[in-house]
């Protein structure tokens, strides 16, 4: 056997090993519950509270009441004081947790000194930030090094499926999105050997009002159906989509060349798209 002989079957080799690698790793997210099982107390392990970041309605206010379910107190926080005291109203009813209510605006600089002032006697377990794109980065790094000492914690920094790859109509959106994943890797980086979890959640069709409250199918969910799922995946890595059907989409999107995407037809369905969820959403 020569020289070049062995380096292609070694290549050949190496290739059929990475791709069965990958295979495996992809199918373990369709059955989470048989690879990453959770125990009962697994959130209240991490804390008596969570904090829930955009939390008046749609995702944010799903994850609300999921982790309310799941036996923590919650802190709800958004920039409508009315709707957060409803809400906070409906999980207190719903679960018999606590409830602490927040109203901050998130776009004005200066605010996260007084938000500190007010989370400061609460032991935090869980911070699930909706509107992660919003935060400052400083004010979540200084959210990791407060779990450190304890080897403890978790942070949900919902993203988008649409950040999977360069998306025309929505740029500037799934760009914000793909910061919010590259920070949280990278967080989750430096701070995995600590015992904390930090994890960018990537959804793509959720009825939600940004979304136009489109008709829910298999690829759209309810906020309540779509954060039951992504809970089941907290355990599974830096990143998720969080539910099954999400996870296909998004490794079928990553396959599609960007030529086909990006051809002149497509171009235009997405911009009706765009246009026609804006108006449903009342965003023009």
């Amino acid at each position: 056997m020569d020289f070049m002989e062995l380096f292609f079957i070694s290549l050949g080799t190496g290739v059929v090993v990475y791709y069965g690698v990958r295979l495996l790793l992809f199918s373990r997210m369709l059955f989470p519950k048989l690879w990453f099982p959770l125990p009962i107390t697994f959130f209240t392990s991490m804390g008596e509270w969570a904090v829930v970041t955009g939390s008046s309605e749609g995702i944010g206010r799903a994850y609300a009441f999921a982790l309310a379910q799941r036996g923590m107190n919650i802190v709800v926080m958004s920039r409508t004081k009315a709707k957060l005291d409803q809400v906070a109203k409906e999980i207190g009813e719903a679960t018999g947790q606590r409830v602490k209510v927040i109203a901050t605006d998130f776009t004005k600089e200066n605010i996260f000194s007084e938000i500190e002032e007010q989370l400061k006697d609460l032991n935090i377990g869980v911070l699930d930030n909706y509107q992660s794109d919003k935060l400052q980065c400083e004010d979540d790094g200084q959210d990791v090094q407060n779990y450190s000492p304890r080897g403890k914690g978790m942070i949900l920094n919902v993203s988008s499926g649409i950040a999977s790859i360069p998306f025309p109509m929505y740029t500037l959106y799934a760009a914000s999105k793909v910061f919010v994943e590259r920070f949280s890797q990278g967080l989750q980086a430096e701070y995995k050997d600590k015992g904390i979890i930090i994890q960018s959640v990537a959804p793509f069709g959720v009825s939600t009002r940004m979304a136009g409250f489109q008709k829910t199918n298999m690829i759209t969910f309810l906020p309540e159906d779509f954060v039951k799922y992504s809970l089941q995946y907290v355990s599974a890595g830096d990143k998720t989509n969080g539910s099954i059907c999400h996870t296909v989409l998004g490794w079928l999107l990553q396959t599609i060349p960007l030529k086909i995407l990006y051809a002149e037809p497509m171009i235009q369905g997405i911009q009706d798209y765009a246009k026609q969820k804006r108006m449903q959403a009342g965003l023009v």
